[in-house]
């Protein structure tokens, strides 16, 4: 249905990028080709790739997202050129995966109308190519987004949607939708079908064989699972649920996640301090706050000092110890940069 009603407005995905282009004509594109090829495909693979790790590693804030923006300025106007029949269905899979690393950039700054349209634009180029992994990531990510502005209902449908036709996707992408879906149900204080789709999040977590899943899930690891179950523990732990597994999958993926996923570790560290801040290990929960302000620092993510400020807040409660005060003036001059 959704598809349908997306359709009517653009009729194709192709005439899609006729917004698209408007948002990021800021910068000359490079001529297009007279026809695509081959090595124009690979190069937006790479685009991706390269772009995503930056992404990962440094925020999508400064350089990340202008980069991004003029990538793929240059990509989607590939889809308004001849293409051979062989090559379409990689064309528009390989610009809607860019879409969806510009949207998280344009995310991750906070540029929520941008972010909304770009993984919009992604699910348009799945669904045409009938690309049904790249349409539960675009799912996935408009999800997420959804639940972070507060938008509840919506995060859970569009969480559900991607899990249309869950036969065809793989354990790693069902595993990743189900957690969506539990941090918005977490959100919406619906404890027990959280812990339901955590469940089933991990029993699909449990069947990956990593060499079955496609290159764009292997960010999906051990880390990630633990983090993204962990968020949704963490809104159910502050309402009142038990927090004893909430740390613990907030600690995994702190342990877990590598250098090149230095935001991705923030983000969980944060949540770390802040429900140890919340129940009752003040202590501790300024050591690790301090970690996570130093890293944060290293980034240009506002949803990190989004976080960080979070962490702020709940620290209020503890005000008088002197560690807690120093924290929070650190975390007060660190958000306001």
């Amino acid at each position: 249905m959704e598809r349908r009603n997306f359709l009517a407005a653009t009729s194709t995905a192709a005439l899609a990028v006729g917004p698209l282009l408007q948002l990021i004509s800021a910068t000359p594109a490079t001529a297009a080709p007279s026809v695509v090829r081959p090595g124009d495909i690979e190069q937006i693979r790479t685009a991706a790739t390269t772009l995503r790790s930056w992404d990962n590693l440094y925020g999508g804030g400064g350089v990340v997202r202008d980069t991004a923006f003029a990538q793929l300025r240059w990509a989607a106007g590939l889809l308004n050129i001849p293409c051979p029949a062989p090559l379409r269905p990689e064309l528009f899979t390989a610009v809607g995966r860019l879409a969806t690393v510009v949207g998280a950039s344009a995310f991750d700054a906070f540029a929520h109308e941008d972010a909304q349209r770009l993984y919009s634009f992604a699910t348009v180029c799945a669904e045409e190519v009938d690309n049904w992994a790249l349409r539960a990531i675009s799912y996935n990510l408009r999800s997420r987004q959804a639940i972070w502005r507060g938008d509840l209902d919506s995060g859970l449908t569009l969480a559900e949607l991607g899990l249309a036709r869950a036969d065809r996707l793989s354990p790693a992408e069902q595993s990743m939708l189900h957690n969506a879906r539990a941090r918005a149900l977490a959100k919406m204080g619906r404890t027990q079908q959280t812990l339901a789709a955590i469940g089933t999040s991990d029993d699909a977590f449990a069947n990956i064989v990593s060499v079955n899943e496609g290159p764009w899930m292997a960010y999906y690891d051990n880390a990630q699972h633990h983090g993204d179950s962990g968020h949704a523990l963490f809104d159910l732990a502050l309402a009142g649920h038990s927090p004893r597994e909430a740390l613990h999958r907030l600690q995994t993926a702190v342990d877990g996640h590598t250098e090149s996923f230095a935001r991705s570790r923030t983000f969980s560290r944060t949540k770390l301090a802040s429900l140890r801040m919340a129940t009752g290990d003040p202590a501790q929960a300024a050591v690790e706050g301090r970690v996570a302000l130093a890293e944060v620092s290293q980034l240009r993510s506002l949803r990190a000092n989004h976080e960080l400020a979070d962490l702020g807040r709940l620290a209020h409660r503890h005000r008088t110890a002197p560690d807690i005060r120093a924290l929070r003036e650190q975390i007060t001059s660190t958000v306001a940069l």
